[in-house]
């Protein structure tokens, strides 16, 4: 099992990539620590994967507060005596307005969400690293705002999500000699709830992709798995697409 007795924080657990990727790093032998906002989707995951003989324990709190960064690595030391990973996966879209439409609230909100949150957990997680003199990091980016892949009224999304693109390089940079491995992850379109269930917008959006089709979550979780597993141990400061090639077409 790729991540045997390693000590995971999952972040966005309650749904989507971060539910599928809980389940799946469990089977593969993780301790896992859930963050989302949703208590009882948390709790109801954490039952389900001990009861499958995983094990799993939960913290509902924001990301967008440093207190709950700190209180999911506390957790983590708790109950499983310290923390090897972690995938930093919570985030959000916000409103797809151009610039000058967008209201200042939505911008700080995306940003406080999507890279503030970013910096509060590599702020905990990464001494806690230390301490085990080794560790994976991992953030979900987006191919949206990377390379060539700009798209309109995503100018908050877009600068969220390449700002934890350079976040990564940075911490890998500085915390390589210390065992500790920093990259970002880059989805796709994905058909998780938050990409809805209009199959007219899911056929536009998979016509944009080179291979034809959206992602299943399963997919990007087990990219995430690849990330923090031995597979990857000498991967660091990287951006993975596991876009389905939509950045190379936009």
């Amino acid at each position: 099992m790729q991540l045997n007795n390693k000590t995971i924080i999952i972040t966005g657990a309650s749904s989507g990539i971060g539910e599928t990727a809980a389940v799946l790093f469990a089977a593969e032998g993780a301790n896992l620590v859930l963050g989302a906002r949703r208590e009882p989707l948390l709790r109801q995951l954490a039952e389900r994967i001990n009861n499958s003989g995983g094990s799993a324990v939960f913290l509902a709190g924001d990301v967008r507060a440093e207190a709950y960064a700190d209180g999911l690595v506390q957790l983590a030391a708790a109950e499983y005596g310290g923390l090897d990973g972690a995938f930093n996966n919570a985030g959000m879209m916000g409103d797809t307005v151009p610039v000058p439409d967008m209201t200042t609230a939505n911008w700080n909100d995306v940003i406080a969400t999507n890279l503030s949150s970013a910096f509060f957990a590599a702020k905990y997680q990464i001494p806690a690293l230390k301490r085990r003199g080794h560790g994976s990091v991992v953030f979900t980016s987006s191919f949206v705002g990377y390379a060539n892949a700009g798209m309109p009224g995503m100018g908050a999304y877009a600068a969220s999500k390449a700002g934890l693109i350079g976040l990564a390089q940075s911490l890998s940079a500085e915390h390589g000699a210390d065992g500790i491995r920093v990259n970002t992850l880059l989805p796709g379109g994905t058909r998780t709830a938050m990409s809805g269930d209009d199959p007219e917008i899911h056929q536009y959006v998979a016509g944009l992709h080179p291979l034809g089709r959206m992602a299943d979550p399963e997919e990007i979780a087990e990219a995430a798995l690849f990330l923090l597993s031995n597979r990857a141990s000498f991967v660091t400061g990287s951006a993975l697409t596991a876009d389905g090639g939509i950045s190379i077409r936009l």
